[in-house]
């Protein structure tokens, strides 16, 4: 979790709930952030792999576009938009020149619009980054973003929305809560089954005060949110993804659609494409690989790779990194020399002493996603 730190943070509509909810609040990204209520992170982590945990997410900027932008938006991303039927979401990427990433997002098709969410690092950027390239983009700043995950989720949040059992992983739909028109995706950044919610500023209390009733959701700060989408193997931007990183080295390329690939409908058109397609063709330089240190340490992001306990040149880094609470044991992702054997064992150097790492399949804890 990258913190920015800052003296001129602004508030969440929901910083007195998370205040009498007894949240510790850090600055992130120029917001003042609840990181962790009073179990603590590894006691929210655990909750929200056992129930729901409700996240605010509302520092990520959601975006609103036109319909007959999605031709111009699919010309800044890797993703298969005009495939993307009305009423899904898809997850993809901005990519700049050099084949590198400006920012992943979240893209929805929906019966009036497209729905964008970004990251809150990136808000600024990608604002400017839309505007220059298409027309009507919207800056929704009216709207909390909640986040309800975990396996009790739905069931949750069906008592107070009964139509959102019927979505399945990536739908969107517009649902009524006492009159509140709710923007809901059965998505997430957990691994974990669930839901993002946006609300407008003006009702998310009462939504909230209603959703935290139900005893199967508590309130979740961002140290889990951190944990939890490392465990599901997720990357994050700015510390697994960034401007000198391609899609294929950060492991996402899967979500570049056939149609955008050699050979498909609409070939290349997106930034960067003949950097990316030829690293899907013929191999990338590195490598995003999890990891899983031996002891009990973590290996944070920055830390350096190695081949061997005394080889004097770095084959790579972590990214990001930290201890499981599901694993019970340090994890971590990084970005390595892609001609590195997949059985070599890795030495992270922690203060000067060189410590073995693992390599493993991603993710750390299977999905829960509802297909």
């Amino acid at each position: 979790m990258a913190e920015t730190a800052t003296t001129d943070l602004t508030d969440l509509p929901l910083a007195a709930l998370h205040a009498e909810l007894s949240a510790k609040f850090v600055p992130f990204a120029g917001w003042n952030m609840p990181v962790q209520y009073a179990s603590g992170v590894m006691a929210e982590h655990l909750w929200t792999r056992a129930h729901a945990g409700l996240f605010d997410v509302t520092h990520m900027a959601q975006v609103r576009l036109p319909k007959d932008a999605l031709e111009g938006l699919e010309a800044l991303v890797p993703a298969d938009l005009l495939g993307l039927p009305e009423g899904r979401q898809r997850y993809s990427l901005f990519t700049n020149a050099t084949g590198g990433v400006l920012d992943d997002l979240m893209i929805a098709h929906r019966a009036g619009d497209l729905f964008l969410v970004v990251n809150a690092s990136r808000r600024a950027h990608d604002l400017a980054h839309l505007r220059a390239h298409l027309p009507g983009v919207e800056e929704v700043t009216d709207r909390a973003l909640l986040a309800l995950q975990g396996p009790e989720a739905e069931a949750a949040l069906a008592a107070l929305v009964p139509g959102v059992a019927a979505m399945k992983f990536m739908d969107v739909a517009v649902l009524d809560w006492q009159g509140v028109a709710l923007w809901i995706s059965r998505s997430g950044y957990t691994g974990e089954d669930g839901f993002e919610i946006s609300v407008p500023a003006g009702q998310a209390e009462g939504f909230v005060r209603a959703l935290l009733a139900d005893e199967r959701v508590a309130p979740i700060g961002l140290g889990a949110r951190d944990s939890l989408r490392l465990e599901a193997g997720l990357p994050l931007y700015g510390q697994d993804m960034d401007e000198t990183i391609s899609p294929v080295e950060a492991g996402q390329a899967w979500s570049i659609g056939k149609a955008r690939r050699a050979g498909g409908a609409r070939a290349g058109g997106f930034p960067g494409a003949d950097v990316i397609l030829d690293q899907l063709a013929h191999g990338a330089p590195r490598r995003r690989v999890g990891l899983a240190p031996e002891g009990r340490a973590p290996m944070r992001g920055e830390v350096m790779l190695y081949a061997t306990p005394d080889s004097a040149e770095p084959i790579g880094r972590i990214s990001s990194g930290g201890f499981g609470p599901s694993l019970g044991a340090p994890m971590a992702l990084g970005l390595i020399d892609a001609a590195t054997p997949a059985d070599a064992v890795l030495y992270g150097d922690l203060r000067g002493k060189r410590l073995p790492a693992r390599q493993v399949p991603l993710p750390f804890v299977p999905p829960g996603y509802k297909r």
